[in-house]
């Protein structure tokens, strides 16, 4: 038990550890929605919930932008990308394919559908040569709407990428 609490308290102080500077290659692979809601079950997948997630996405997409990290066309890997359900959670996948790009990171996220009520957002950058995750971070939000799943991205960019920084 003093080992488990001892990891879960180290993993936040490694992620904010690893140096990461503006200028370096990232490729985006987008946020996956997880959805295996009753609602979505019962009614089908909502259209809003999909522009939330190109919301995210373009959110993501601008703030890196602007801290200065170069967002790499995946164009060449696309046909590879098109065969992958989410490229959260393909063993690595997303790590070889930023490599083959030139990329030094590859750059995740996810968010999880529970209910209309809890939502779970996930953005986590990966050495692109390991593998490994060097910065991250996993927010709960309550509520379905435009401003929870930004006010969850938000937060994650600002206390897990940009320390502390908000654009």
């Amino acid at each position: 038990m003093a080992r488990l609490l001892t990891t879960l308290l180290l993993v936040p102080l490694l992620t904010l550890a690893v140096p990461c500077t503006a200028g370096e290659k990232v490729a985006f692979f987008g946020i996956h929605l997880l959805d295996n809601s009753i609602q979505t079950e019962a009614a089908g997948q909502d259209p809003a919930e999909l522009a939330r997630r190109d919301m995210l996405e373009e959110l993501v997409r601008e703030r890196f932008t602007a801290e200065g990290w170069e967002l790499l066309d995946l164009a060449p890997v696309q046909d590879r990308l098109d065969r992958v359900a989410n490229p959260a959670k393909c063993y690595g996948c997303d790590a070889r394919m930023a490599t083959d790009l030139g990329a030094d990171y590859a750059l995740v996220g996810e968010v999880q559908k529970i209910s209309n009520l809890i939502l779970t957002v996930n953005l986590q950058l990966r050495d692109a040569s390991s593998g490994e995750t060097v910065k991250g971070r996993v927010v709960d939000i309550r509520g379905n709407t435009d401003a929870s799943w930004m006010r969850g991205m938000r937060y994650i960019l600002k206390t897990a990428f940009f320390n502390g920084e908000e654009q």
